[in-house]
């Protein structure tokens, strides 16, 4: 099986990706506006590095993966994956690199075709992109599902004789089977029973070391996302408000919206009590959503710059970015973009 290209060249780069959704009414549906799902994305993945990309239900995580493999079309921005733009690449262009770029569904019951075995589905990629002959098919599939700990005596075996577990270790299985070098983990736990999720997340984890895989790894779970990933990208309606290696971000949050995020993590501890911050107010519509800073109605340090003017990124400091003013008061005496920090 190949590996990833080398350990210090960016997999994958992503700036200003954007992906509106129109909303149609009336009996001629016409255009009323548009579901701002994805919006001024930018990303960074080092190869065989783990992103994570985490945020509330609804914000534009797994909008944000298919857009990266160009499941879904970009209404703009640019997406380099290995050095080449493949934002505008039609279908026919983006052939030769769709084995490089896998994914792994979110649902293990909905993701796998109830009519093919196991075997069938692992198999399908190498048959129609042509990678190896038959007899070798037979042969990769057995070696695929030993490698993610399935016997390989089930390939004959359908998706309903297996647990909600063992579905998705197929799930992975036909992601490796083509031998990416880029995955998108779509929240690939999130179906699954805590015990079980540990197991995943252990078998994801050593799978990429061992394959020296490049995962996005889509997740509403701050917990998981800390451990899996050498990265983390907070997101909200659909903009990335922080970013940082994942041990600084757990240990110094920035952001209002990631120090909530954190604070509603479970302690499991009985004997440790800590009274939590519960966030207040409503996520507002992607619909319509406010001017300047997202967060704005939910933030306890917002004020009237926050409304007025869109937040760029600033650079805090050792790889650690955030969109805040607030956050950055008194780091430099004029924002960007020649806005004037007002302070309070």
């Amino acid at each position: 099986m190949t590996t990833a290209a080398s350990p210090t060249a960016p997999v994958l780069e992503v700036h200003g990706l954007v992906k509106h959704f129109p909303v149609r009414r009336g009996f001629l549906q016409r255009t009323v506006g548009h579901v701002k799902a994805v919006d001024g994305v930018d990303l960074f993945l080092e190869a065989g590095k783990t992103l994570g990309l985490v945020g509330e239900s609804g914000c534009g995580k797994s909008t944000v993966g298919r857009l990266l493999l160009k499941l879904m079309e970009p209404d703009a921005g640019r997406i380099l994956y290995q050095g080449t733009d493949i934002s505008l690449f039609d279908r026919r262009a983006m052939a030769p690199i769709r084995k490089d770029m896998q994914i792994i569904f979110q649902d293990p019951f909905g993701s796998l075709n109830p009519r093919m075995t196991v075997g069938q589905t692992i198999e399908e990629g190498l048959r129609i992109l042509g990678i190896k002959p038959g007899p070798e098919r037979t042969g990769r599939v057995e070696e695929l599902l030993g490698l993610v700990g399935i016997d390989p005596s089930a390939a004959d075996r359908y998706p309903h004789e297996f647990s909600g577990g063992q579905r998705q270790r197929v799930g992975v299985a036909r992601a490796l089977s083509v031998e990416p070098t880029f995955v998108v983990c779509d929240e690939p736990v999130s179906a699954l029973d805590v015990s079980i999720q540990a197991q995943i997340i252990n078998l994801l984890k050593d799978l990429g070391s061992r394959l020296g895989l490049s995962y996005l790894f889509i997740s509403h779970d701050l917990n998981v996302v800390g451990y899996i990933s050498d990265t983390v990208a907070v997101m909200y309606l659909g903009h990335i408000m922080e970013t940082a290696p994942a041990d600084d971000l757990f240990d110094q949050p920035l952001h209002p919206y990631t120090q909530a995020l954190l604070e509603a993590v479970p302690v499991p501890d009985p004997d440790r009590r800590t009274e939590r911050k519960v966030l207040g107010g409503d996520v507002p519509s992607p619909f319509n959503p406010p001017p300047g800073c997202k967060f704005q109605g939910r933030c306890p340090l917002v004020e009237a710059r926050c409304r007025e003017h869109e937040i760029p990124f600033f650079d805090a400091g050792q790889d650690h970015r955030v969109r805040c003013w607030k956050v950055m008061d008194g780091r430099d005496g004029l924002s960007p973009n020649g806005i004037p920090d007002r302070g309070e």
